[in-house]
């Protein structure tokens, strides 16, 4: 059974990665706010792929009202001054994307109202080349804010845990994921340690392809009996699968 891992807010400026470990901006990404009160809650994350445009999962923005986007984040609880806020000018749902995790699609674009300045702490992500499929057991890590452990709090800090990618033809097994895993979609993990979690919906899934990071996915659903459940893996969307989707909105 699917579950999303978008987690709504519960604690102001507070907000994991199930078994991972702190990162400091190795893997930077973006933190999606909505706002309560005098308080902007994160929810998601995502990943900067032009100077004033966010790629995240559909599931992050349909029916959430995020309003604010924060590049060069670590700890959500701090200001670090190395932080750059900027407000929500347009939302692109992919026109295929409904509530069904089954059915896959679960892709956005946000653009911002202004152009970020790219830094050691901000930077553009390295997207793959279109349809382009990994093999099996390739590096790749998973970051974000959520819950470090099954029922958790979602963490202050940003960590990132070493999740294998696996082979579709495994993944899609039925003593795995079976058909609810698609050839949009990317799965990695499910040795039963480490996850993606809630909080961590629209993160990337940064794997070594070419000596470089590659964004290959974005956190989209995992196991509803838990997060790190054996031969269950996170589920990802494939973004090699929607690039000229998103050439067509971005340019």
């Amino acid at each position: 059974i699917p579950r999303f891992v978008t987690d709504k807010p519960w604690r102001c400026y507070e907000t994991h990665v199930l078994a991972g470990y702190t990162s400091i901006c190795s893997l930077p990404q973006v933190s999606l706010r909505v706002q309560s009160g005098t308080c902007y809650n994160h929810v998601c994350g995502g990943v900067l792929i032009k100077t004033n445009w966010v790629l995240t999962t559909a599931q992050c923005v349909s029916g959430i009202a995020v309003s604010l986007v924060v590049l060069g984040e670590h700890d959500l609880t701090a200001s670090e001054r190395k932080e750059q806020f900027f407000g929500v000018s347009a939302i692109y749902i992919h026109p295929s994307w409904n509530s069904d995790l089954t059915a896959g699609n679960d892709i956005a674009l946000i653009r911002l109202t202004s152009n970020a300045i790219l830094n050691s702490y901000v930077q553009l992500a390295t997207l793959p080349s279109a349809g382009q499929i990994l093999s099996g057991n390739t590096a790749c890590y998973v970051t974000g804010w959520g819950v470090t452990q099954n029922g958790g709090f979602l963490s202050a800090q940003l960590r990132q845990a070493s999740l294998p990618s696996v082979d579709y033809a495994t993944c899609s097994s039925s003593t795995w994921w079976g058909a609810v895993v698609k050839t949009s979609m990317i799965c990695a993990g499910g040795a039963g340690t480490a996850a993606g979690c809630s909080g961590d919906g629209g993160g990337p899934l940064n794997c070594v392809v070419g000596g470089r990071y590659v964004v290959h996915g974005l956190t989209s659903f995992v196991y509803s009996g838990g997060c790190n459940t054996i031969r269950k893996p996170t589920v990802f969307t494939r973004v090699s699968a929607y690039l000229s989707w998103m050439q067509g909105i971005t340019g």
